[in-house]
């Protein structure tokens, strides 16, 4: 079974991480999307709540698993005993960052290839940093994340900054 790992914070995950998903599930088996803490962003939401609406976005999709990312990325990787990961490319911008990790990984454990893939067109410039900034100023953010998603920023909108 050829089984890949796409990881990221996911917060909150857009249509541009969905079609990089669904783009991978066309190569392998099976893909676990792998949300990670990422504490040093200041998360909107929680690695609990990230995997709901990644699952959520996602329904009834049983190649594709959701779990929590903790550690190094390889030692993920090994665990699950997957032999790829995954890395969406929006830009150009986004190329130098991934390719250094890339090869970090890569040095880490030579057996695990990585693959970039490029989401539609319609997405390449959609981030979580400005999908939640426009919620956070009321924008329409219907055509950018799934209907699960908008609902949960709408939400957490709502609430206000958590103290």
């Amino acid at each position: 079974m050829k089984r890949a790992i796409y990881p990221g914070s996911f917060d909150p995950i857009t249509l541009g991480h969905l079609d990089v998903i669904e783009r991978a599930l066309r190569l392998f088996d099976e893909v676990i999307v792998a949300a990670a803490p990422s504490e040093g962003k200041q998360p909107l939401f929680t690695v609990t709540e990230r995997i709901e609406l990644i699952q959520a976005s996602l329904p009834g999709e049983d190649r594709l698993k959701v779990k929590q990312l903790d550690g190094l990325l390889v030692d993920f990787v090994k665990a699950e005993e997957a032999q790829v990961v995954i890395r969406g490319l929006r830009a150009v911008s986004d190329f130098e960052f991934e390719f250094q990790m890339a090869l970090m990984n890569r040095r880490l454990a030579p057996e695990v290839e990585t693959i970039f893939l490029m989401p539609k067109e319609d997405y390449s410039y959609i981030s979580s940093r400005i999908v939640k900034e426009v919620a956070r100023l009321g924008g329409d953010i219907s055509g950018v994340v799934s209907a699960p998603v908008s609902e949960a920023l709408r939400q957490k909108m709502e609430e206000g900054p958590t103290p």
